[in-house]
């Protein structure tokens, strides 16, 4: 089971690349299925996932996305304004794609609420970022999880961070409720592509140990 388990982490990808057809209904209820199953601070499961298919909603937020990387690359230095550019194309990749998940998450609130106005601001500050950060560490256990059950169902996915460029249009054009954030966005599909393999670093180059 571990050796298998493995395998999958080792063979998925990053699919950008999408045939048209539409993974039907219960395929994405599973891939969801699989996200809710990961852990979260507390128990408190602080996720939501959105699962765009109106095309006129995933062509608007990629009109924001590319707005925005216009926007922001006339502020970028003359040397680096076509690099960025180039990166910028692939914030948009997801509008191929038949599918797109919307996961979203909240902070904890729990120590915050705990702890009277005496705490020393530095605690304070802590606790806060402690809080915003469980929430993303959460969801983002759920995001791998919802990959890895879309690679053994024969989909393609990739979890992109790059249209939060756009963030606030992205949040209008799906209705996010302001309580929300938005951690990614997530284009799923039968894959068109078939990206090699990549290099990794190795456990031991990424590995110290305190004994």
């Amino acid at each position: 089971m571990a050796v298998a388990a493995l395998d999958l982490m080792k063979s998925r990808r990053s699919v950008r690349r999408f045939k048209p057809d539409l993974p039907g209904r219960g395929l994405i209820e599973k891939l969801i299925e699989a996200a809710v199953t990961a852990p979260s601070a507390s128990n408190k499961q602080p996720w939501r996932f959105l699962v765009v298919t109106s095309r006129p909603a995933v062509s608007r937020m990629a009109d924001a996305v590319r707005e925005a990387v216009e926007r922001v690359s006339k502020h970028v230095e003359a040397g680096w304004r076509d690099a960025f550019r180039d990166y910028g194309d692939y914030f948009t990749r997801f509008e191929s794609a038949p599918v797109v998940i919307v996961p979203l998450y909240r902070g904890l609130e729990l120590l915050s609420n705990m702890t009277g106005p005496s705490l020393p601001q530095a605690d304070r500050r802590r606790i806060v970022a402690l809080e915003a950060g469980s929430g993303l560490v959460s969801v983002s256990l759920a995001i791998q999880n919802l990959l890895l059950m879309a690679h053994s169902l024969g989909l393609g996915a990739s979890a992109m961070t790059g249209p939060l460029i756009a963030l606030d249009k992205v949040r209008a054009i799906l209705e996010v409720p302001g309580s929300w954030d938005v951690a990614a966005v997530i284009p799923v599909g039968f894959p068109a592509e078939e990206p090699p393999p990549i290099s990794r670093k190795s456990a031991e180059q990424v590995t110290r140990w305190i004994e």
